[in-house]
């Protein structure tokens, strides 16, 4: 069973449509006891960092998603998905994210000609890791975001827009993407059956 961690993220639906088009029954629940049966799971994102966590604080999944990760389930986040798996963001100021990594969320610095949000397609390179099996280094894949992980050990992909950022990151049982792969067409449906074979 794939699990997509319902908390009203606005990302929701269509992960769910790219999971359907690839032949899979996703689950979209907030029930911890789906979410640790779970083959897989997916935590989606898009907003604020600190509403985010409110939500999840609300709901009472940060201490599902934490024994999630304990137990070994393959997990992936998406967009503010990935940035709440780090300790705080530049974001929400005081804000304490999922701290399942150290470091903290940057905004994307304001350039003459550049805007932020960084939104569209961009190249993806140096790519590490069975998610990107089959990618090709510089395919295209589909941001929207004002905020990034720098590039560290954890990074496994990386991209370019006025710094180069974390595209994709790797922990253990879990993965993020700073990019959609739901709406990065045949190259993020690769991605998402990669992550589906983990």
């Amino acid at each position: 069973m794939i699990a997509v961690i319902d908390y009203d993220a606005g990302n929701l639906k269509s992960v769910e449509k790219a999971l359907i088009f690839l032949g899979e029954t996703p689950v979209i629940t907030r029930d911890r006891e789906e979410l640790l049966a779970a083959d897989k799971v997916i935590l989606p994102g898009v907003g604020a960092f600190g509403d985010a966590m409110d939500r999840l604080h609300q709901y009472g999944l940060v201490d599902v998603i934490k024994e999630i990760v304990k137990k070994g389930i393959p997990f992936l986040g998406i967009c503010l998905g990935l940035q709440l798996m780090f300790e705080s963001s530049e974001e929400s100021p005081g804000v304490e994210g999922l701290g399942l990594l150290p470091g903290k969320i940057l905004k994307i610095p304001e350039t003459p000609g550049m805007k932020v949000p960084h939104m569209g397609w961009n190249e993806i390179r140096g790519l590490k890791s069975g998610l990107f099996d089959g990618v090709v280094e510089g395919e295209m894949v589909y941001f929207v975001h004002s905020y990034c992980v720098p590039v560290g050990e954890y990074s496994i992909a990386t991209c370019d827009y006025q710094i180069a950022f974390s595209a994709a990151i790797r922990k253990g049982n879990f993965w993020g993407c700073q990019f959609h792969p739901e709406k990065s067409a045949g190259v993020g449906e690769k991605i998402i059956e990669n992550f589906l074979k983990m």
